[in-house]
């Protein structure tokens, strides 16, 4: 009889918990649905507010929000905070990456910004988006052996891809590799034919 007075209590007690749990997730819900609302009508700042009374420096998906929302807001600095928090509640998270990477990219934080496309590489190395503009940042360093490495990953993943064949031929032009620079921009401008980058590399990738 005890044995069941004990398992009643705790059953009435995780019941109760289980209670709050359901109030607590449909007020958040509600929460984001004002936000959504807000932001469709570029109030960010209230928008904001209305998941702030919820925030927690782990909750991943508030701070991930409102990381968002400043950018919206073009608050870059406030911004890279809050995507900084959701990357450190989710360390393996390619979304809060790419979305850190939009404020610092805007602040000119280039260091920073390649820093985080090396670790979505680390996690997902045939990532397309992060090899081509990781790419994009080597190339504009003149350091275009390494850049067509970065490139060439997306060729091989998108090979009709036109902005990855015609990076590589750059970089492999700049790199003294003419012949295959000659057949990436060829390849190029099948897909985007009278392309003037593209004709103007395939002329140099001839001589």
């Amino acid at each position: 009889m005890e044995f069941l007075k004990r398992f009643t209590v705790f059953a009435m007690l995780g019941l109760s918990v289980f209670e709050v749990s359901a109030q607590t997730n449909a007020a958040l819900q509600k929460a984001f649905q004002n936000s959504y609302n807000e932001e469709s009508k570029k109030n960010y700042a209230e928008a904001i507010s209305d998941v702030m009374p919820f925030y927690s420096e782990n909750n991943y998906e508030i701070n991930l929000r409102i990381g968002w929302l400043y950018y919206l807001a073009k608050n870059y600095t406030a911004s890279q905070n809050y995507y900084t928090r959701a990357v450190n509640a989710r360390p393996n998270s390619v979304e809060a990456k790419f979305g850190l990477i939009k404020p610092l990219s805007l602040l000119s934080s280039w260091e920073k910004v390649m820093e985080q496309y090396n670790n979505i590489l680390k996690i997902d190395a045939q990532n397309t988006q992060a090899n081509y503009w990781a790419g994009i940042i080597i190339y504009n360093r003149k350091q275009y052996a390494t850049a067509s490495k970065y490139f060439a990953k997306v060729v091989a993943l998108y090979p009709f891809d036109y902005d990855g064949n015609h990076m590589l031929g750059w970089s492999l032009l700049f790199s003294g590799r003419k012949p295959e620079a000659k057949a990436c921009f060829e390849r190029a401008l099948l897909i985007k034919p009278g392309d003037t980058s593209s004709i103007d590399g395939l002329n140099r990738a001839a001589k």
